[in-house]
């Protein structure tokens, strides 16, 4: 039983024991130990990316009607490891005049700026990586080496249409991170911590029955800082032959696509994490820490299929709408929520649980419906002024 609720202290224990009993002193084995740690974290992310690339395909096909992989392997399972050989065996080509150095570098950043948010990803009670208390602060630190990846990716490679994608990827990222970060305040007001861990643990009732908005413009803001349809104008094939990562072939390309199905996937599970309860499900999660793990990538898949109904629903949006729709209508929103939030939370502190919950569900849809009709207004005269103009333009 120690096992299933803490397999990882239990494994750590016994590999502690086998080392010390090679005569290795104890220092050296625990750094040893979290090196394994870290090590099959990873092969195991690794082996999940390579299950998302065949999820996304055989998604896609269902949406588009199309057949997807399914001759090689039963169901098409073993397409993705046939890519992954196609992918190491393609010519790897450095353009003329790119940087080497950064030119290399781009995509394993890229890989690696997803990978480092797991460090903080509470999979189970008894399973947590690093348990920080700035855990939200971390998750917008690491995701701005993603942003950095793109830059190097586009300027080092000595094309102008990669440097255009890499910049207009890095405005989108760079805008929607302010939204994001703004919603990943508001459970950290009603939990009093930006810890993950204790978020995870204080949703005795999901945050998403308290914001519900919030959860919304999170989901809104990840797509776009994912750079995935219809907030993928750095990639923009008709005028951009692909945007940033076009100088890239093989492997290299391989790490971007990889990064990209990874971090979407990591996306769902801070969305479940932050609003969902995370690994929590009626206290099934005390069962086994296996059990607690299985709801956890349970709720993750969840919104990871949103987000790819949405892309491969949607249509791609124009890069001056795009930014318009962050900084003259969802910034202003997500900054009003959570002021609405901190006020109720405040005016609520000593109400019962169900009136507190009553209020903040009804502040997040006042604030809502406000915002719709400022939008509807908004786009009501933009709409008048614009067919005032062409009866203008026509008469004359």
């Amino acid at each position: 039983m120690d096992f299933l609720k803490d397999p990882l202290k239990v494994a750590a224990d016994w590999l502690l024991g086998i080392f010390a009993g090679w005569g290795m002193p104890e220092l050296w084995a625990n750094v040893l130990i979290g090196f394994l740690g870290i090590f099959i974290l990873v092969a195991l992310l690794m082996v999940l990316d390579i299950f998302l690339v065949w999820i996304e395909r055989k998604v896609v096909s269902r949406f588009q009607s199309r057949i997807g992989p399914n001759r090689v392997g039963p169901f098409g399972l073993i397409q993705p490891f046939a890519d992954i050989i196609k992918l190491l065996i393609k010519e790897d080509t450095t353009p003329e005049g790119a940087d080497r150095v950064l030119y290399n570098l781009a995509p394993i950043l890229s890989m690696m700026s997803v990978l480092i948010l797991w460090a903080v990803v509470p999979l189970a009670p008894s399973i947590l990586g690093v348990d920080l208390n700035i855990g939200v602060l971390y998750i917008i630190a690491a995701g701005a080496i993603g942003t950095l990846s793109i830059i190097m990716a586009g300027w080092s490679s000595n094309n102008k249409y990669s440097l255009i994608g890499a910049f207009r990827e890095a405005a989108v990222m760079l805008s929607f991170e302010i939204p994001m970060l703004t919603v990943m305040l508001i459970p950290t007001i009603f939990t009093g911590s930006m810890g993950i861990g204790a978020i995870t643990q204080a949703q005795d009732t999901w945050f998403v029955f308290l914001a519900p908005l919030a959860a919304v413009i999170f989901l809104i803001a990840a797509i776009a800082e994912l750079g995935r349809s219809p907030f993928d104008m750095g990639e923009a094939e008709s005028e951009l032959i692909s945007g940033y990562n076009i100088e890239y072939s093989g492997m290299k390309f391989g790490m971007f696509y990889a990064g990209e199905l990874l971090h979407a996937f990591t996306f769902g599970g801070f969305w479940a994490i932050l609003f969902f309860g995370g690994y929590r499900f009626f206290g099934l999660e005390q069962v086994s820490a296996f059990l607690a793990i299985a709801i956890l990538f349970f709720k993750a898949f969840i919104g990871y299929w949103i987000i790819m109904w949405i892309k491969y629903t949607l249509l791609r949006i124009r890069i001056d709408h795009m930014l318009a729709f962050n900084w003259k209508f969802l910034t202003p929103v997500a900054f009003v929520l959570l002021m609405a939030t901190a006020f109720m939370n405040a005016l609520l502190a000593d109400a019962s649980n169900w009136l507190y919950i009553g209020g903040m569900f009804l502040s997040n849809v006042l604030v809502a419906w406000i915002s719709l009709e400022v939008a509807r207004s908004a786009s009501r005269r933009e709409r008048e002024r614009v067919e005032g103009g062409k009866a203008v333009e026509a008469h004359q």
